[in-house]
């Protein structure tokens, strides 16, 4: 298994980023997928999650900012971040799911900056 995330970077607040990771190794399509980001000083937190099906769930701290979404013909997972905040600030993975609520392979992170 192999998850390579990518379009991380520095934006103002109010900004938006596109991220996007790129699965390998394993049947994407049959799998839950979820963005977790860790802030600086502070532990994981999760933030989106997209099952195989295409339903979706975001954290109240995103809702209506964050879009997950997922190309499966592609292999790849996507963020669609609008509205960024500072408090947005951190380095975000990707996850591929397991069992219920869990994950078993996160990629290498891209970091995410909303500064002025």
């Amino acid at each position: 298994v192999h998850l390579v995330e990518s379009g991380g970077g520095l934006v103002q607040p109010g900004g938006s980023l596109r991220l996007s990771c790129a699965a390998s190794g394993f049947t994407f399509s049959t799998y839950y997928m979820s963005w977790v980001r860790q802030a600086p000083g502070k532990g994981l937190e999760w933030v989106s999650l997209i099952w195989s099906g295409g339903n979706t769930a975001h954290a109240d701290s995103v809702k209506g900012r964050f879009t997950i979404s997922r190309d499966n013909a592609e292999n790849t997972l996507y963020l669609q971040m609008r509205n960024l905040k500072p408090e947005d600030t951190a380095v975000y993975y990707c996850a591929k799911g397991f069992g219920t609520w869990a994950h078993d392979y996160w990629g290498q992170g891209t970091q995410v900056t909303v500064s002025s």
